[in-house]
């Protein structure tokens, strides 16, 4: 019983890995090899004054120093035009850089200050801040069923309904909506609103067991904050979220305010290729933020700081807490999914998180709970054999390795039983996050990820799940882990 315990828990692991590879966003891309020191990096390294455990301390000039080893390379080698990035410590903002192109035709180079870039699911955030501020005003009760905020109903699945913790956690158990997603024409993606109601996704897990990440799930929360509120989601999130926070060159509302359109950046698959039109998203409170990396800056710096900048508060900070720490604790040893944000804990550190993705733009935002640090990038391509995936994940670890290094793990499952668990969970997987009532179930059948086992006895994914391009290997730390 034990070990059929553990291979469901094994099984769990795996899809809740899948679904990270392919859950924070719009349009997920492969990974790509892309090398991460250079001459640059290592020179600093040298001359710059160590921190704890003889790491490099987070300096503005040591972290100049390494960003301009990086990201120069990272974007020719990509074929990615320009990006964005922003880091936050102790309050402040430490460094913000713009690099490459905002739009290859006209030469313009990226500003942090004033380009405006797509953060895709990265909006999500915002969304959940503002179902947080009416938890606390007690507008809203996240484990209450959701139909009694709404116009219209979600059926209960099992005899169980759904509820704003379950949305917020992406366990709610909704299959994948792809019509009306994302698109160029204004006029033909309905608003959000009337988008919501004209199809309710199937629910194809039972409420709160499995997580399947929910582009429907998060714009249903953003429009209980509209109806709850009595406010239009796009009028509250300035009102209560941005304004607040100085937050002034940033919007949900698609197309953007005509005195900001001269600032967008332009959006591409790779730099070389054809400019992505301005993208229409239909779930917009769950991806149509538009903003620049100044403004991201000061959205890391209030959360980071328990809901206040500058005297100005938009959680209690006990609220702050709940959301950054509440977790769905499903599968012990894994990064779990909390209040809107999901762990990324690496090196020992607590790091909260989102990604975001649209055609044209790719971003992640990382929180540095104990360090008081956010990290924040958005890139307006993704690069030849979709090379940003790996740039911008290898940008947040070895910005960690860097500044926050850890100790390596050592623990191992003795090599025989690896082996044996290894075999039982090779075969083919496919994510959660899918379609299985429409035709799009179809894609099923192409889209499953092989997983094999080495010659070691360690399970071996395909290129594109790893960091490099190269198959990616795992080792069995614990049981089934």
């Amino acid at each position: 019983m034990r070990l059929k315990k553990e291979m469901l828990a094994a099984i769990a692991a795996m899809g809740a890995f899948l679904l990270w590879i392919g859950g924070s966003s719009f349009a997920q891309t492969p990974e790509a090899d892309l090398p991460t020191t250079s001459e640059a990096e290592a020179a600093a390294t040298d001359s710059i004054g160590s921190g704890a455990d003889g790491a490099p301390e987070l300096t503005k000039t040591d972290l100049d120093t390494w960003l301009d080893g990086f990201m120069p390379y990272a974007l020719g080698d990509g074929d990615i035009a320009g990006a964005v990035v922003v880091v936050v410590k102790d309050g402040d903002i430490l460094t913000q850089r713009g690099f490459g192109l905002a739009d290859v035709e006209s030469r313009a180079p990226v500003d942090p200050d004033r380009t405006l870039f797509r953060p895709g699911s990265v909006s999500k955030l915002v969304t959940w801040t503002a179902v947080m501020q009416q938890v606390e005003q007690g507008r809203i009760d996240l484990d209450a069923d959701v139909n009694q905020y709404l116009d219209f109903t979600i059926p209960e699945r099992n005899g169980e309904p759904v509820t704003m913790r379950q949305l917020m956690t992406h366990t709610a158990g909704f299959e994948e909506q792809i019509k009306g997603l994302i698109g160029h024409d204004r006029d033909a993606i309905p608003p959000y609103d009337e988008l919501l109601k004209q199809w309710v996704p199937e629910r194809i897990f039972d409420a709160g067991e499995t997580p399947a990440y929910s582009n429907y799930g998060t714009s249903l929360a953003g429009y209980i904050v509209e109806r709850v509120s009595g406010e239009p989601f796009d009028d509250y999130v300035e009102r209560h979220i941005f304004d607040p926070l100085g937050m002034e060159d940033s919007t949900f509302r698609q197309p953007v305010p005509e005195s900001m359109r001269g600032n967008l950046a332009t959006g591409y698959d790779k730099a070389s290729g054809e400019p992505i039109p301005f993208e229409i998203v239909g779930p917009a409170p769950a991806g149509s933020l538009t903003s620049t990396g100044t403004d991201m800056a000061r959205f890391m710096l209030a959360h980071l700081n328990g809901g206040e900048l500058d005297g100005n508060r938009i959680l209690e900070a006990d609220t702050a807490r709940e959301m950054h720490t509440s977790a769905t604790d499903m599968i012990p040893g894994l990064d779990r999914m909390l209040l809107g944000f999901f762990e990324t804990d690496i090196n020992g550190q607590d790091v909260i998180a989102h990604l975001g993705d649209t055609e044209g733009f790719h971003t992640s935002l990382h929180l540095f709970l104990d360090e008081g640090v956010g990290l924040y990038a958005s890139f307006n391509s993704g690069g030849e054999a979709g090379a940003v995936n790996g740039v911008r994940i290898n940008l947040f670890t070895e910005f960690a390795d860097r500044y926050f290094p850890g100790q390596p793990e050592t623990r191992r499952v003795d090599p025989e039983t690896a082996k044996e668990h290894a075999q039982m969970l090779a075969g083919n997987w496919m994510p959660s996050r899918r379609a299985d009532s429409t035709f799009l179930n179809l894609t099923q059948l192409l889209g499953q990820t092989t997983v094999g086992v080495d010659a070691d006895g360690d399970l071996v994914l395909p290129p594109g799940m790893g960091l490099t391009g190269r198959p990616a290997n795992w080792v069995e730390v614990e049981p089934f882990l």
